[in-house]
């Protein structure tokens, strides 16, 4: 008689792995990259149909990409992420621009608003990082008010950028059980966490273009400004961060249809308008 033991499945420390994209987001400059993906913010807003005097929030907003295009339509903004110098930055631009805009420094799984406060809701390449996916999907959610729309931008799981995740995961993988981000660009994921409260979901697969000066540009920005990937190489050891550049060079020349030795790649997201029921 043969015994069957259980395993059981990995406690997550969902604790500790925010503390540590804490840390990574607040490393490098991410607006360096940020800002180039401005056009992104500027389509949500369009596919979200936003109307002055709307009230929105932009939850893990860092430097404020759909905060500003929502602005620019004369929407009453409210940009909040959980690392206030990416706020400042955010704040910055919309000086810049005499947008009103206001900031405030709150944590995407626990949105300190009250339920159905805001008209809109939104993150770009944002709330996707959380640890604990299904409950920041439920914040969304909650604090949209009933005929409200949740607008979404996230990088899929074949996408360039989701390509990137899973080459620096094979060199430093994530703790055990720690979901990879580009869940959130898949349909599948997007509707198990919001079709029980939707009246409408619509989904639209989209590419924001990555334009540098070659790949070897591309990869000196990401691995100086870039959070997630400066942490990534910073764990390695020499030989280990030779291999992943490597990697990452190579996988840009995969996805490059410049032809001229500069860096042109598209990376596929998922653009989602929710509308709550």
């Amino acid at each position: 008689m043969s015994a069957v033991t259980a395993t059981a499945a990995p406690t997550v420390d969902l604790a500790a792995a925010k503390a540590r994209q804490h840390a990574a987001w607040s490393s490098g400059d991410y607006a360096v990259v940020g800002t180039t993906l401005q056009i992104v913010g500027e389509n949500l807003c369009e596919a979200l149909d936003v109307r002055w005097g709307q009230q929105v929030l932009d939850v893990a907003a860092g430097n404020g990409n759909i905060s500003l295009a929502a602005a620019r339509r004369g929407c009453e903004v409210l940009a909040t992420d959980y690392v206030g110098a990416l706020l400042e930055r955010a704040a910055e631009r919309a000086a810049a621009e005499r947008l009103p805009m206001a900031t405030r420094v709150a944590d995407a799984e626990a949105l300190p608003f009250d339920d159905a406060s805001f008209d809109v809701v939104t993150s770009t390449f944002g709330v996707m990082f959380t640890p604990d996916q299904p409950r920041a999907a439920a914040e969304l959610m909650r604090v949209c008010r009933p005929g409200g729309k949740i607008g979404l931008a996230n990088w899929t799981p074949q996408g360039f950028i989701g390509q990137l995740f899973r080459t620096i995961g094979s060199h430093l993988p994530p703790p055990a059980g720690v979901m990879s981000p580009a869940r959130w660009g898949t349909p599948e994921f997007i509707r198990e966490q919001f079709e029980a409260k939707a009246s409408a979901i619509e989904l639209q697969e989209r590419h924001f273009v990555f334009r540098y000066g070659s790949a070897e540009h591309f990869l000196q920005v990401f691995r100086t400004m870039y959070g997630p990937t400066l942490k990534a190489f910073a764990a390695l050891d020499e030989p280990g961060k030779e291999k992943l550049a490597a990697d990452i060079v190579a996988l840009v020349e995969r996805f490059n249809r410049a032809g001229d030795g500069t860096m042109v790649v598209p990376s596929e997201y998922l653009e989602v308008v929710v509308v709550k029921r």
